[in-house]
C-alpha cells in the first residue's frame, strides 16, 4: 500500500494551501506598499497538475530525494488585475486579499481534518481496533 495513494490529494493539498497563504500574507502586508502587484496562483490548476506529473523521474537508489518539492514556480504565479486601479500603482486590494485569505485558511483546515481522519482510520487497521 502506497502511502501517497491513501492520502490522496489532501497531502499535495495542505503544502499548496500553505504556499498560497504565504503569498496572500503577501500582498496583505504590502498593501501600503506603493508599486507592489498584488500576485496569486491558480490553485485548482496547480493541484491538477501535481496530480497528472508530465514528467516522471525515477529514484535509482532509496536514499534520492524525489524531484517534486512543492514550490511554486515564478510562472505559476500570476499578478492581480485589480478592480480600481491606484495612483500610486499598487494593486492590492486588502478586501479581496482578507476573503481569500480566510476562503483559503477553510480550506487548509478541511484537508487537514480529512488527513487527520484517514490517518486515525490507518492506525485503527494497523493495530488491530
Amino acid at each position: 500500500m502506497k502511502l501517497d495513494k491513501t492520502l490522496g490529494l489532501h497531502a499535495q493539498s495542505l503544502q499548496l494551501h500553505a504556499r498560497r497563504a504565504e503569498v496572500l500574507a503577501g500582498n496583505i502586508a504590502n498593501a501600503d506598499t506603493p508599486g507592489y502587484k498584488a500576485r496569486d496562483f491558480d490553485f485548482r490548476e496547480i493541484l491538477r497538475q501535481e496530480q497528472t506529473p508530465s514528467v516522471t523521474v525515477r529514484t535509482t537508489h532509496q536514499n534520492h530525494i524525489p524531484l517534486d518539492n512543492g514550490v511554486i514556480s515564478p510562472s505559476e504565479m500570476a499578478y492581480r488585475i485589480p478592480s480600481q486601479p491606484s495612483l500610486d500603482g499598487n494593486t492590492v486590494d486588502s478586501q479581496l486579499e482578507h476573503t481569500a485569505y480566510a476562503e483559503n485558511a477553510i480550506q487548509y483546515q478541511t484537508s487537514l481534518r480529512f488527513l487527520s481522519g484517514t490517518i486515525q482510520t490507518l492506525k485503527k487497521a494497523i493495530t488491530g481496533q
